[in-house]
C-alpha cells in the first residue's frame, strides 16, 4: 500500500538471473526496478481552533463544522490507508472508491487504484486487483516493480492474473504502458551492451545487398537475353546469388537477435520475480532473495517431500565444504503448501525486512550497508525456509515450462552470488559435483562473481 506522494522514480540495476524476478531479478545488491510509492505524513480531515484560549464551541455547532469539511481526493486516499492499517478493509476501499470520484490529480488516482487493488488481494479478489492495476499502469504512469516489490499483493502475484498481467507488461503497448518493458530492455541492453551494434550492421549489410541486387537484376535480365554487349550470364547470376543468400542470412541473423532479446527479457522478468520471494531463515527472520546477493548462493531443491528431504541428508555430509562455498538451501515441495491463513494486518506491517541500502557516497550510508550486511550474513545458517509457497511454486512452474520440463518433476536450481541463475538441472543435484564446480567465498572467481 502506498500514500499519496510524488511518482517513484525506477532504478535500475542489472537483475539476477535469479532472483529477474528479477529479476530481481535482473541484478541483483541489486535493486527492485522501482522502488515502493514513498509515503506522506497522514493528514486527517480535522478542525483546529485558531485560540486556544477562545472557548470551545458547543457541540451543535461542532457539528455543523464538520459538516462543512468537504472531503477531497487526496484525504479519502489518507482515511482509507488508516482504516486499512485497522484492519477495516472494506470501509478502507469505500473511500479509495470515493477517491476516484472526486476529481483527483494523476498522483492522486494512481495511489487510489493502486491502493484498492491492494484492499481487493487481501479479499483474494485477483481479477478486480488486476483491473485496478491494469488500468494505473496505463493512464497513471505507476511502475510495474512496485507491484513486484509489494507485499501486501503477494497473494495477487500467486494468482494467474498477475501471471497476465505481467505478461502483457512484457509486451506492451497502449492497453497497459510500456514503462516495464523500456526498464527491462535498458538492463538488457547492459547484459547485452553489443546487440544493438549487432543489429545496426545487419540492418546495414542488408540495405547494400539490396541496393547491389536491385543494380544486379537487369544485369541478369540482359545476360539471359544474350546479344552483343551482355554480361557474362554465370559471373551475373552467381553475383545476383551472393547477394540474395546476403540478404536472407542477415535477415535471419536480425530476427534471431530480437527472438534472443525477447527471451532475455522474459528471463529478467522472471529473475526479478524470483529476486522478491521470502524466505525465513534460522532465526525466524523473513528477508528476499535479494538481500541475500553478495552473501550466499541459494540452491533451490524443489520436488516431492521424499527426494527435497533425501537431498538435504546428503547434503548434510558436505555441510562444511558446502557453507564454505556460501551454500544455502532451499528446499521447496510440490503440492505441501497451503494458503498462508495470515492476513496483512495493515499498511506496512507485513513488509518483509527492509532491503539492505546500497553502498554510496555517503559515509553513513555504506557503514549502514555494510554493517546491515554483516548482522544478516550471521544470521544466515545453512538451510532457509520457504515463505509464500504458492508464490514460489508459480515461479519454478514457470521455469519449469521455459526451459521444457514437465511442470511438478523434481529439480533444482543454483543461484550466482549476483542473485543470477548459474544453472539447474532435472532431479536432485550431485554435490560433489558441486563441491567441484563453485569456487569458496574468498576466491577470486567467487569476488569476479559478485
Amino acid at each position: 500500500m502506498a500514500a499519496v506522494a510524488a511518482a517513484p522514480r525506477p532504478q535500475l540495476s542489472p537483475l539476477s538471473g535469479g532472483g529477474g524476478a528479477a529479476i530481481s531479478s535482473l541484478t541483483l545488491q541489486t535493486p527492485a526496478f522501482i522502488s515502493p510509492l514513498p509515503t506522506r505524513r497522514r493528514r486527517r480531515c480535522v478542525l483546529r481552533s485558531n485560540a486556544s484560549s477562545s472557548p470551545s464551541p458547543p457541540p451543535s455547532q461542532e457539528k455543523e463544522a464538520a459538516a462543512e469539511v468537504v472531503p477531497t481526493a487526496e484525504s479519502c486516499v489518507n482515511i482509507g490507508l488508516q482504516l486499512f492499517s485497522r484492519g477495516r478493509v472494506k470501509d478502507a476501499l469505500e473511500q479509495f472508491e470515493n477517491a476516484l470520484e472526486l476529481n483527483p490529480t494523476p498522483i492522486e488516482a494512481q495511489a487510489a487504484l493502486y491502493n484498492k487493488a491492494c484492499c481487493h488481494a487481501y479479499r483474494e479478489e485477483s481479477k478486480k486487483a488486476a483491473e485496478c492495476l491494469r488500468e494505473a499502469l496505463r493512464d497513471y504512469n505507476l511502475k510495474f516493480g512496485t507491484i513486484l516489490n509489494d507485499p501486501d499483493l503477494a497473494p495477487f502475484r500467486a494468482s494467474p492474473e498477475f501471471k497476465e498481467l505481467q505478461e502483457e507488461a512484457l509486451r506492451g503497448g497502449e492497453d497497459i504502458g510500456s514503462g516495464f518493458r523500456r526498464d527491462l530492455k535498458l538492463i538488457s541492453e547492459v547484459q547485452a551492451p553489443f546487440r544493438g551494434v549487432r543489429r545496426f550492421f545487419y540492418v546495414a549489410l542488408t540495405a547494400a545487398a539490396g541496393i547491389s541486387t536491385f543494380f544486379t537484376i537487369p544485369r541478369l535480365v540482359l545476360a539471359v537475353r544474350g546479344g552483343d554487349g551482355a554480361p557474362d550470364l554465370l559471373e551475373t547470376a552467381g553475383n545476383a546469388a551472393i547477394n540474395i543468400g546476403g540478404i536472407v542470412v542477415l535477415v535471419a541473423l536480425y530476427f534471431w537477435e530480437n527472438k534472443k532479446e525477447e527471451k532475455q527479457i522474459t528471463q529478467i522478468s522472471r529473475n526479478e520475480t524470483l529476486s522478491r520471494l521470502p524466505v525465513r531463515l534460522s532465526t525466524n527472520r523473513i528477508i528476499e532473495l535479494v538481500q541475500l546477493r553478495d552473501i550466499t548462493r541459494p540452491v533451490i531443491l524443489a520436488g516431492s517431500k521424499v527426494s527435497v528431504t533425501r537431498a538435504l541428508q546428503r547434503a548434510e555430509r558436505y555441510r562444511t565444504e558446502l557453507l564454505k562455498r556460501g551454500v544455502l538451501l532451499i528446499p521447496v515441495i510440490f503440492g505441501a503448501s497451503q494458503k498462508d491463513q495470515t492476513k496483512p494486518r495493515g499498511f506496512g506491517t507485513r513488509r518483509a525486512a527492509a532491503s539492505v541500502p546500497s553502498v554510496g557516497g555517503d559515509f553513513e550510508k555504506r557503514t549502514e550497508s555494510i554493517a546491515a550486511k554483516s548482522r544478516l550474513k550471521s544470521e544466515v545458517r545453512f538451510k532457509a525456509d520457504i515463505v509464500s509457497p504458492e508464490q514460489w511454486e508459480s515461479w519454478i512452474r514457470d521455469q519449469q515450462e521455459s526451459e521444457g520440463v514437465t511442470p511438478g518433476e523434481d529439480v533444482y536450481i543454483i543461484l550466482r552470488l549476483d542473485g543470477r541463475v548459474r544453472r539447474s538441472g532435472i532431479g536432485m543435484p550431485n554435490w560433489n559435483d558441486i563441491l567441484q564446480e563453485l569456487p569458496r567465498l574468498e576466491d577470486l572467481m567467487s569476488k569476479l562473481e559478485r
